[in-house]
Parts: C-alpha cells; sequence; structure tokens
C-alpha cells in the first residue's frame, strides 16, 4: 500500500475555503464511509482542524480532490489551486511534522496531536484503518512524544488561544476588571480560559450547546454556565467574547451585538472568532465599537512566539526525518520478507519434487550414485533458470545497471562484470579481437 497526505491548511487556503472543507465532529463517520465507497479505498483518515483538513489513505491524489469537491460542493479549480499532497516517506514526514506541531500556525502547539489521535481514533472504529494506517499513526505519535520530551518546541506557551489572550491584553490595560464570554466549551476554550485566568480576569461566562458540559467547565474556572440560546440576555456584560465551537452556522449575528452595545451605551467589545467556519458573522467587524478578529487575524501575535520556538523546532525536524526514514525502510524490509517467503517456497517445492522422483527411481533399483549426480544436475538447472534468463535479458538489452544488480543478487562480484565489460569493449570494431582493427 502507498501512502498518501492530501489537504490544504493555513498556509495554502484562505479562511472561505478551509472554512468550506471543513469536516464536522458529527458527520465524520458517514464522510468516511461515503469516501472509502467513492474511492474503492479500505483505509483512510482523514483530520479537520480550525487550520487544516487533510485525507490520509491509499488513493491517487487527483481522486481525492475531486471526491472533497463533490462533497463539500466547491470548485475543483479552487481546490487544485490551494492543495498540497505528499507520497509514501514524504506523507509520513509531513503526517509527523504535522503531528509534532511544526507544520501549525502556531509552531509547537501542543493541541494537534490530540485532535490528530482523535482522527485516528474515528477512523479506527469507521473501520477505516488497516495495519498501514495503523503502523503510520503508532509511528507519529511516539515521534510526536520524543519530540515533545527531547526538545523545548512546546515550552513556551503559545497557540490560538494563548494568541488570542495576549491581543485582549493590549485592547485592554487592566484584564481583571473585565468581563470574558467563552463559547464552546473545548479543549480551546479550556486553554483560553486558563491564559485569561492567568492574565487575572476574574468573571467568566462559559455558553455551550449543553448546559452540563458548560457546567462542567464553569466549575474549574469559577464561572457561570449558559445554554448558547442565552447569549443574548448575557452579551451586554461581556467586555470580551472568544469563540470555538463546531458549530456549521454563525452563532453570534449583527443584530444581537448591535443590542448588546446600546445596553453596554456602546462601551467596547473585543471579539476573537477561532472557529472555522466562523461563530461570528463577519458583518459584526463593521460596528462601532467592536474589535473582531479572526483566526487569521492572529497571525502578528503568534508570530512573536514563533521567534522562540525556532530553534527547538531545528531539532524536532532532525527528528522527523530521521523517524520518517527509519520508518520507511523498515516497511520496505517487511515487504521484502513476502518475496523472500515466496522464493524459499518456490526453491523447496523445486528441491521435494526431484528428490520425490530420486527416491522413485532408487527404490526402482536405480544406481544410487548416478540418481545423486542426476538430482544434483537436475536441481542446479531447475534454481538457476530464472536467474539466468535474467541475466542473458540484461546483457542483450545492455542494460548494466540490472545486469550489476543480477550478478549482485546470486552473489557474482562486481569486478568480474567491470572485467568482462572491458574485454567486449576491445572486441567490438569487427568482432575478430585486436587484429579486426587493422581492417577498418
Amino acid at each position: 500500500m502507498s501512502i498518501l497526505a492530501l489537504g490544504i491548511n493555513h498556509d495554502s487556503a484562505p479562511l472561505e475555503v478551509r472554512e468550506r472543507v471543513a469536516f464536522a465532529p458529527e458527520v465524520m463517520p458517514s464522510a468516511l464511509e461515503e469516501a472509502r465507497r467513492a474511492l474503492s479505498c479500505p483505509e483512510l483518515a482523514i483530520l479537520s482542524t480550525c487550520n487544516r483538513t487533510e485525507i490520509y489513505g491509499d488513493v491517487a491524489p487527483e481522486a481525492v480532490l475531486q471526491w472533497i469537491a463533490d462533497y463539500h460542493q466547491v470548485p475543483l479549480d479552487q481546490l487544485a489551486a490551494c492543495h498540497y499532497h505528499y507520497l509514501d516517506e514524504s506523507a509520513v514526514r509531513h503526517i509527523m511534522s504535522v503531528a509534532c506541531g511544526l507544520d501549525s500556525l502556531v509552531l509547537g502547539e501542543p493541541q494537534i496531536l490530540g485532535q490528530m489521535k482523535s482522527a485516528y481514533a474515528v477512523a479506527r472504529e469507521s473501520g477505516s484503518v488497516g495495519s498501514t494506517l495503523h503502523n503510520v499513526f503508532q509511528q507519529v505519535f511516539a515521534v510526536a512524544k520524543k519530540v515533545r520530551t527531547e526538545t523545548a518546541i512546546g515550552e513556551n506557551p503559545v497557540s490560538v488561544a494563548f494568541a488570542a489572550v495576549s491581543l485582549a491584553s493590549r485592547i485592554f490595560t487592566d484584564l481583571g476588571q473585565q468581563t470574558a464570554m467563552l463559547i464552546g466549551a473545548g479543549e480551546t476554550i479550556e486553554l483560553v480560559a486558563r491564559h485569561l485566568l492567568d492574565k487575572g480576569v476574574k468573571k467568566l461566562i462559559v455558553a455551550n450547546r449543553t448546559l452540563n458540559r458548560a457546567q462542567s467547565l464553569a466549575e474549574d474556572f469559577g464561572a457561570e454556565a449558559i445554554l448558547l440560546a442565552d447569549i443574548p440576555e448575557y452579551l451586554p456584560r461581556a467586555d470580551i467574547v472568544i469563540s470555538s465551537t463546531a458549530s456549521q452556522l454563525p452563532i453570534l449575528g449583527k443584530g444581537a451585538v448591535e443590542t448588546a452595545l446600546k445596553q453596554r451605551r456602546h462601551s467596547p467589545m473585543f471579539m476573537v472568532d477561532i472557529a472555522v467556519p466562523r461563530d461570528i458573522e463577519p458583518q459584526v467587524g463593521k460596528l462601532d465599537d467592536v474589535y473582531l478578529y479572526t483566526v487569521d487575524d492572529l497571525r502578528g501575535v503568534i508570530d512573536e512566539g514563533k521567534r522562540l520556538r525556532e530553534k527547538a523546532a531545528e531539532a524536532a525536524h532532525l527528528i522527523v526525518e530521521k523517524a520518517a526514514h527509519s520508518f520507511m525502510r523498515e516497511r520496505r524490509s517487511l515487504q521484502a520478507v513476502d518475496s523472500i517467503r515466496s522464493y524459499r517456497q518456490q526453491a523447496q517445492g523445486i528441491s521435494r519434487e526431484e528428490l520425490e522422483k530420486a527416491l522413485v527411481q532408487l527404490r526402482a533399483g536405480g544406481d544410487p550414485e548416478q540418481l545423486m549426480e542426476q538430482m544434483a544436475r537436475s536441481l542446479t538447472n531447475k534454481l538457476i533458470h530464472a536467474p539466468t534468463v535474467s541475466l542473458r535479458r540484461a546483457t542483450a538489452e545492455g542494460d548494466l545497471e540490472r545486469l550489476r544488480i543480477a550478478r549482485e543478487v546470486v552473489g557474482l562480484a562486481p569486478q568480474a562484470l567491470e572485467d568482462r565489460n572491458s574485454g567486449n569493449t576491445k572486441g567490438t570494431g569487427s568482432g575478430k579481437g585486436p587484429a579486426g582493427n587493422k581492417q577498418d
């Protein structure tokens, strides 16, 4: 099985394209099933985050692009212009780099590893992970752990969540006096909450689709828990709004924010929409007294932290490079095992056949010495038949590289080949050796 990694990310595609090809968590199992059927691919996994959508499997890149375009109703030429794909060792290296945070908007961010593990788990539960993808993911997870423990790639707290809070601290001189509303209750929002508390924020409101999850997160941070439907009621209290959900439709519209601003007497509101697709309607950013930022707007803040991790990233890249090469080397070695096993079985079959023939003739009163000589001769001829044919064909076609490999496989010294070639060259003038040159 070949290994393909194909996708789009924050570097290759704008937010408008990324949000159109994102897969919501609840549709992932059905999307995997549909993709496997449409692509005739037994092994397949899909990674979908706010900054990337990637598909891993054994299938042609063109077919995957066409399926994504059809599934999401996106023009094929638009996807073709902003996609990337890798094969085999390059694919394994890319997946490892993604899991280690080396390909993230925030260099070295740790959340991607959890998202990668989730993508693997969903694919495995959907029955779309065979031995190849299983081995790839296990190696990827091992390398990510090695990078985390042996480099300083994760020591500086730089992530989308951290960048959002850092930007808020630039807008408000004293975050301790502000009230923050967090929309969603996933891992990113949990990180946002931690960073806000570290910055001194004391009043938090957590809004989520299910109240139980909101309450669970609120208890950890001393926050209020509300449902998404309650947002309009609580929004006027929020100086800071940070949203990250998996909703396919906007949660916060222009009308609700306008109403909240009136009740706030136009006191400024700082908003960060981390979600893809977006949770906050873009038109909200056009309102006076609203500072709305998206994932792409956080690049400047994130770049500051990137420089602190670049040196560690160099060491991480070396680990990934070595691991990807070793993985593919071992994979190729395992593929050779089947060939060796088949070759051995073939040789053993020939040996049994010749031995049985000799035993029959021996029981019939044949001369043992003659039968042994005959068996050895026949066995030798049959065992060297295929290599002999290959050597003759390579010689006849002048394929010296194939001839060299064939000689190496059957155990003939390379030097003998050079001597023979040298001798042949001397006699090419007339076919009669050196004397032939006098006749030219």
